[in-house]
């Protein structure tokens, strides 16, 4: 095999809590985060020539060693000896700076990818273990599915029975919001609502996408919507709009809406569109990894036939 396709797909954050401060500054966090459907596709080759090419459609996305994606490849190549280079396309569809998680999904795939194309056996653990050294988040999009992460956002669990599948439509404004100072400028001692975990795992093992809806709650709104007050607007559209839930995704600025109509998800969509005069809008849904294990075996039972 010389080339293989990915799809990295985005996060949402179901919940995101701040419990506490590390004395080096970073943040102590539980959330719950869930893939969806939206994703980049990654095309990764390899080629005989000892150096990483990387490609993308957006023109001013960087294509060398400021990529996580580039800067997977890299650390394939030299903690693993694998001669050769690759060449690395990403066609992007998930916003960039979106509190989404496209890059570390894109990064998230490069690993796995090199890890199929090469045959180098490595475990999903090993592999997050080689995504934490670039990012805190990246484990999670090699994981992906429906889970509770803790520490830095590394320390992560699995919940079964998954997120149910529900419709989730994807706004993200036009405008850019630093997650180091979305971070710096949070008060977390002085939060005066904080996601109810226990009671949005419930939920989730019950299967109620209304409840879910009503416990979606993310801590960093306290900073993000003063500084973009247009979420809070946005927000209130959605709820008006058929949605049975909508929350700030990660440091924002996109806002995510959960429905249990097709019809109504993509009402809100066009609705969101037009009030807010909005290009990156998307209708999706809940992701289950479970899924696209089953479509991967039917695949290669056609082969094989």
């Amino acid at each position: 095999m010389e080339e293989i396709k990915l799809k990295a797909r985005a996060k949402i954050n179901l919940t995101l809590d701040v419990v506490g401060k590390r004395e080096n500054g970073y943040h102590e966090l539980e959330m719950i985060m869930q893939t969806v459907g939206l994703y980049d596709e990654i095309t990764i080759k390899r080629i005989a020539e000892d150096e990483i090419r990387l490609y993308a459609n957006v023109a001013w996305l960087p294509t060398d060693e400021r990529n996580l994606a580039w800067r997977a490849a890299n650390l394939m190549r030299q903690t693993y000896g694998i001669k050769g280079g690759f060449c690395i396309s990403i066609d992007k569809r998930i916003p960039v700076a979106a509190g989404l998680a496209g890059g570390s999904a894109d990064c998230a795939a490069v690993l796995v990818g090199i890890n199929q194309l090469c045959k180098l056996g490595l475990s999903r653990r090993k592999l997050e273990e080689l995504a934490l050294t670039m990012g805190t988040d990246i484990p999670y999009c090699v994981r992906r599915g429906t889970v509770l992460a803790k520490g830095l956002g590394e320390e992560l669990t699995n919940i079964s029975p998954a997120c149910p599948i529900c419709h989730v439509v994807l706004a993200k404004l036009p405008v850019g919001v630093s997650t180091a100072k979305v971070y710096q400028t949070l008060q977390w001692d002085k939060v005066e609502y904080h996601p109810d975990t226990k009671a949005m795992l419930k939920a989730i093992a019950q299967q109620d996408v209304d409840k879910i809806g009503q416990l979606l709650a993310n801590v960093l709104e306290d900073v993000t919507i003063p500084m973009v007050p247009k979420i809070a607007e946005i927000k209130q559209a959605f709820l008006e709009h058929g949605a049975v839930g909508t929350l700030m995704s990660g440091s924002g600025p996109t806002v995510f809406a959960l429905f249990t109509e097709k019809e109504t998800a993509k009402k809100a969509a066009k609705m969101i569109r037009q009030k807010f005069a909005m290009k990156d809008v998307f209708v999706t849904k809940i992701y289950h990894v479970s899924r696209e294990k089953h479509e991967r075996r039917k695949q290669y039972d056609r082969h094989k036939i």
